[in-house]
């Protein structure tokens, strides 16, 4: 853990806001740990907000919270082994998305399969956590995120990770955007849809094995699907709902920061809070229109 994170939680308090708003901002960056903590999130904020707007097109919402999942026992397992649980949380992600991706447009009916997989990979994180002696701290952090004890070394395999995933993306976003919209006829055209959809199931594991750290397992919606939710309401335009996918991610990361720096709450619960408000905001503004039309018309 940084030595800033430390220091607040042997004081167990929290700094006070003051009137100059100025100051807080800057008061925010004193210490490394929010520093790590900020460029990390951004990082993974805007690999979430563009992947999740494909993840909601093709209807993946369900097999991205499989991903976590699976990805959970990964990481147990490699704490078990004394390695870093990043990279069992990589292997067990990128091998499940695979295995998804595999069965195509076929996964739209495989809910039952995925959930039976889910719960047993999860019951299988839980045995790792047994079987390991010492303080599984790491492997905990993963389920709700620790976005505050990010060390420079992971802002930088983190942000490669990202890299990684948007130039995937970039490059099959044209076949990719075809492909979500009508399989069919992407096939009908000569489009490799399998591939495709092996190849996003692969860098939607990348996104997630990053997005774990901020929010953790349990709370992946938070980055990569609601965000695009969001965004997709409000216009139909891909591109566009891309970069308000990406922007809402980033607000939502960065004010979840800001405001666990002043509040002894742990980070994925603002994240988690802001996104699921703005969210049920949204649907009731939206409903709230649809009744006023309905009674002017």
């Amino acid at each position: 853990m940084p030595d800033g994170a430390l220091w607040l939680v042997i004081t167990n308090s929290s700094p006070a806001l003051s009137w100059n708003v100025f100051a807080d901002i800057a008061a925010i960056f004193q210490y490394q740990f929010m520093v790590n903590a900020f460029e990390a999130g951004t990082v993974v904020a805007i690999v979430a907000g563009a992947i999740g707007y494909f993840v909601v097109l093709r209807s993946s919402s369900f097999a991205a919270h499989a991903l976590s999942h699976i990805g959970f026992a990964g990481a147990t397992g490699a704490v078990v082994l004394a390695i870093n649980p990043i990279f069992g949380l990589l292997a067990f992600t990128m091998g499940a998305g695979t295995a998804i991706g595999a069965f195509g447009d076929r996964i739209r009916g495989r809910d039952v399969t995925i959930g039976i997989v889910l719960a047993w990979t999860l019951g299988l994180g839980v045995l790792f956590i047994s079987l390991y002696t010492g303080y599984a701290q790491e492997a905990y952090a993963l389920l709700f995120g620790e976005i505050l004890g990010i060390s420079v070394q992971e802002v930088a395999v983190t942000a490669l990770v990202a890299a990684v995933a948007l130039a995937a993306l970039v490059l099959m976003y044209r076949p990719l955007l075809f492909a979500s919209v009508d399989q069919d006829l992407a096939r009908a055209k000569g489009v490799p849809t399998l591939a495709l959809s092996i190849a996003f199931m692969a860098v939607l594991a990348l996104a997630v094995t990053d997005a774990v750290q901020v929010v953790g397992v349990l709370l992946i919606f938070a980055l990569i699907v609601t965000p695009a939710a969001i965004a997709i309401r409000f216009t139909s335009r891909p591109p566009v709902a891309i970069v308000t996918g990406i922007g809402l991610s980033l607000a939502f990361t960065w004010l979840g920061l800001a405001i666990a720096y002043y509040s002894p709450h742990p980070v994925s619960f603002f994240i988690t809070s802001l996104a699921f408000g703005c969210y049920v905001s949204v649907r009731l503004v939206q409903a709230a229109g649809r009744w006023a039309q309905r009674v002017a018309g």
